[in-house]
């Protein structure tokens, strides 16, 4: 279970946090100091929800950083079913980048990140329906095994386990954490876990009991906490570090600001005893609960109270007395624990500085990398370099530096074919609807990969040897952002990528598509290879195989292929399509997420064309698209024939809109963009005159600078949603315009809908306005019919819709297309 530990004990000294982001760590004084500080605490508390956001980081930071306690979250899942307010990322996009943001708050606030492997599916109104999603009993296992390794002594929850909480996820995620609570300390329950675990009781399980949704909870038997301490070592309130901790979820636009004073937090209970004075109440948190360890605390004791801030190294030999000491109790937990603190403590004290870096962004299979070494005893300390390894090259020495004095030298490691992909472990295996498959039991838990290649330090500080890791990371430096650290990742020697991963058959006697081979390093003639979809064949393939395709060049090859009428068949056609170069066959698209605000992220995928057939008829040719959030409508929109203008806060201004057939606005767009309240007269003016205006969902009409003006006459937008794919729709108006032209709109446009049917329908919507739509979840007995309201508007047509055709696009969803060609099309004939 060695990678299970070595990611578990990565953020093990919390008060260092800064040491696992992507840039090399700079550690002060009075972050050693409160580390000496704990180092006689030895408490711990596991916080659980849901999602990414869901946590308090407050009262995080506080038990970290303040109470000193090992502290962890564990979300059971990493947010794949939100929306992302800053790009067009959904599903596992999403999760990775959420995990991401999550890892990024917890170096903030000091906990520790935890997952398992729950999905998250979207919006959910069912404890039921998430437990039975996820798999309750798999997801349950996580839940303990992850206890029985962090072992906490107070478990808390975010939500209640009933409606209160007001969402599935949340709900649920509070009937997993109290029956992991018992099953953790049931030798019965997951036996085949204790080959490495044991079962381990909490002392307590509590509810960090909130005012969600309006349902106050709070109540005179609580236990209420101040987390709202000034932190003088580190110059910052709790709610200050809690608000740029919150702020880190970014793809949620969840930028807080600091709060500073008094802030209570309640818990009730809902097993063990409440506490009276203290979470810990009845828990011993020092040395004593540890056989042998009394003794340690008083040389703690003594190191931190002859601690010089100006000459931190001075402390160096006392924390090697306390590393001794600590190395000869009995293997335990807490031995564990405190010996990877004090060895964090020993390398900042001493100034130790190594970082192994490369000026590539990828390590190719079959190829080298070259990688730089740079090691510094920046305080003075003795410290003597006795070997250096990286995967298979390795180096001995037996240099003691210079004080202030960099030792570089460059290192040769060889990429073998036999290289894993860096592919985030979640997604190695083919995922179920509810839950990824993770079949290493090492893995369960931990948040992340660990860095495709660890550079290993062997060396001495001060007489005492200690292995310490580094990761490989690609170092740059950008002329307005400075220098920059990046992971690198494994890549095959060839990619091939389809610009677009699906096309439709519309009647059309030929699609074309391109495919692009990139080299990650020279090949020998790549050829192209397909594979044969029923109904469909290929006419033409246009490319000239080359020689060679040197590193980093790219080969662009255009493939047309013809629908075969004799053996039609409607909905989606996968094509898979590899690569052939020196006798390998390679069958990668990678795929790399870039944003600023977390490390770049890496995933690789099949390269596959879904070919979706279906029947489709468009009226009007012209559509502006208006941004939002980020969504693929516009992709869609071009592969269903239409010519589609992207229009800028200046284009709208600048540019005339009769030209177009229709006007969509993409998710949230009036959310994000308030300059269209500037340009809402226009836009009126254009339905007016015979437009068609679309807007897609948005949260609210509310707006920092009073109500937003949408849609010709007032509406409300509000949180009503239908969560299940599979609800039934029912018709209001079936003789209605949208459900006739020119698509002819039946029950069966509906079937194969992924995630949810609508989100933040439209309410309190003035009289003018007429509803197409009635829906509902299987378990309301009240429908909505605010998923779609339309209106005409002098000569034109206004529409807001809630309906996920975000969603169901990307997906190849054939009734999203008709049903969004009829929307299209609703100021082109009169009404029936």
């Amino acid at each position: 279970m060695k990678r299970f530990s070595t990611v578990f004990l990565l953020v093990i000294f919390s008060c260092f946090n800064s040491l696992f982001a992507q840039a090399p760590a700079t550690v002060s004084s009075s972050e050693i100091l409160l580390g000496l500080k704990k180092m006689n605490v030895l408490g711990s508390v596991l916080y659980m929800a849901a999602h990414p956001d869901d946590e308090n980081t407050r009262l995080l930071a506080y038990l970290s950083k303040e109470k000193l306690y090992r502290t962890g979250y564990l979300s059971l899942t990493r947010g794949d079913g939100g929306q992302n307010l800053i790009g067009n990322e959904q599903g596992i996009e999403l999760g990775l980048i959420r995990t991401q943001e999550l890892m990024a708050a917890r170096r903030i606030d000091g906990a520790e990140q935890f997952f398992s492997r729950a999905y998250d599916f979207g919006y959910s109104k069912s404890t039921e329906e998430a437990l039975k999603k996820w798999d309750r009993e798999k997801v349950l296992s996580d839940a303990v095994w992850i206890i029985r390794k962090f072992q906490p002594d107070v478990i808390i929850t975010r939500f209640p386990p009933d409606e209160r909480a007001g969402h599935g996820h949340h709900s649920a995620s509070a009937v997993i954490a109290i029956e992991a609570f018992s099953a953790a300390a049931d030798p019965t329950r997951f036996p085949e876990q204790l080959k490495w675990v044991k079962p381990w009781q909490a002392k307590r399980i509590l509810w960090n009991t909130f005012n969600f949704g309006g349902n106050a909870v709070a109540t005179a038997e609580q236990f209420s906490l101040d987390v709202g301490a000034y932190n003088p070592v580190l110059g910052l309130s709790y709610g200050e570090i809690a608000a740029e901790s919150r702020s880190q979820h970014k793809s949620q636009g969840f930028g807080v600001t600091r709060q500073r004073g008094e802030a209570m937090e309640l818990f009730s209970v809902w097993k063990g005893d409440l506490p009276k004075t203290d979470l810990m109440d009845a828990v011993d948190v020092g040395w004593s609960r540890v056989s042998g360890g009394e003794s340690i605390k008083t040389k703690i004791e003594k190191v931190a109270s002859a601690f010089d801030v100006l000459n931190p190294g001075k402390s160096v030999a006392g924390l090697i007395e306390i590393y001794q000491a600590i190395n000869s109790l009995p293997e335990q937990y807490w031995k564990t624990q405190k010996l990877n603190e004090v060895q964090k403590l020993i390398e900042a004290a001493s100034g130790f500085y190594a970082e192994a870096t490369t000026t590539e962004a990828m390590a190719v299979q079959t190829d080298s990398l070259r990688v730089n070494i740079q090691v510094n005893s920046r305080n003075g300390n003795k410290l003597t370099v006795k070997k250096v390894a990286i995967d298979n090259f390795s180096r001995s020495f037996d240099t003691t530096l210079m004080p202030n004095r960099n030792f570089i030298f460059q290192a040769a490691v060889f990429v073998p074919s036999s290289a894993p992909l860096t592919q985030p472990f979640w997604l190695r295996n083919e995922m179920k609807e509810g839950h990824f498959e993770i079949n290493d039991q090492s893995l369960i838990g931990v948040p992340d990969n660990e860095a495709a290649f660890m550079a290993s330090f062997d060396v001495n500080i001060d007489g005492l040897d200690l292995n310490i890791q580094r990761p490989v990371r690609q170092k740059s430096t950008d002329p307005v952002k400075g220098e920059l650290y990046e992971p690198i990742a494994v890549v095959p020697p060839v990619t091939v990528t389809p610009v677009t991963n699906l096309l439709l058959a519309n009647g059309q006697p030929t699609q074309s598509m391109r495919m692009t081979v990139k080299a990650l390093k020279t090949v020998v003639k790549p050829e192209l290879n397909l594979n044969a979809v029923k109904g469909w064949q290929v006419s033409a393939i246009r490319y000239t195989v080359p020689d060679t395709l040197k590193k980093g060049q790219e080969l662009d090859i255009d493939i047309d292929l013809k629908p075969v009428a004799s053996q039609k068949e409607n909905g989606k056609q996968p094509l898979f399509v590899s690569v052939n170069t020196g006798g390998e066959l390679y069958s990668t698209t990678q795929r790399t997420i870039h944003y600023d605000h977390i490390p770049d992220q890496n995933y690789f995928r099949l390269p596959v064309v879904n070919l979706l057939t279906l029947d489709l008829k468009t009226a009007g040719k012209r559509i502006a698209y208006i941004e939002g959030a980020g969504d693929y409508i516009p992709v869609a929109l071009k592969l269903m024939g239409y010519e589609v203008t992207i229009l800028s806060d200046n284009d709208i201004s600048a540019t005339s809109l009769s030209k177009f057939d229709a006007i969509i606005t993409g998710v949230r767009a009036y959310n994000v963009r308030p300059s269209l309240n500037v340009y809402y007269n226009k836009l009126m003016q254009y339905v007016e005159a015979g437009g068609n205006l679309i807007v897609q969902y948005n949260t609210s009409t509310q707006s920092s600078a009073g109500r937003m003006k949408i849609g010709p006459y007032p509406f409300d937008i509000s949180r009503t949603r239908v969560s299940d794919e599979t609800a039934k729709i029912t018709v209001v108006k079936s003789g209605h315009q949208l459900f006739n032209f020119p698509n002819k709109i039946n029950d069966a446009d509906f079937n194969g809908w992924v995630q949810e049917r609508s989100i933040y329908h439209a309410g309190n919507w003035d009289k003018r306005y007429e509803t197409l739509f009635s829906m509902k979840d299987p378990s309301e007995k009240q429908a909505d019919e605010g998923a779609l309201i339309m209106t005409r508007y002098g000569k034109g047509v206004f529409v807001y819709t809630g309906l996920v055709l975000f969603r169901e696009l990307p997906a190849g969803v054939p009734g999203a297309y008709r049903l969004l060609a009829n929307i299209i099309a609703l100021n082109k004939k009169k009404p029936f």
